[in-house]
């Protein structure tokens, strides 16, 4: 009984964890943020954020983004 009432905390860890990590939505933002950063200030310098106009001009150069980016512009297209 005494090893359950210990073990609880160490089970609340992982979903504290993903409580704290926030939304789906929050880390494929954030995700296109980290690996989209130097594809946005190549390709798209002169676009106004907002609107959806920096992933339109992602999705105009999808040739040209690095892997990463365009892996990212693909998990928030899911």
């Amino acid at each position: 009984m005494r090893a359950t009432i210990m073990a609880m905390p160490l089970l609340a860890i992982p979903l504290l964890m993903t409580l704290a990590a926030g939304s789906p939505a929050k880390a494929q933002e954030s995700d296109l943020a980290k690996y989209c950063k130097a594809d946005v200030a190549r390709l798209c310098p002169a676009v106004q954020p907002g609107g959806g106009r920096i992933i339109k001009c992602l999705k105009a150069h999808t040739k040209e983004m690095s892997v990463g980016c365009a892996q990212a512009l693909q998990k928030m297209k899911g």
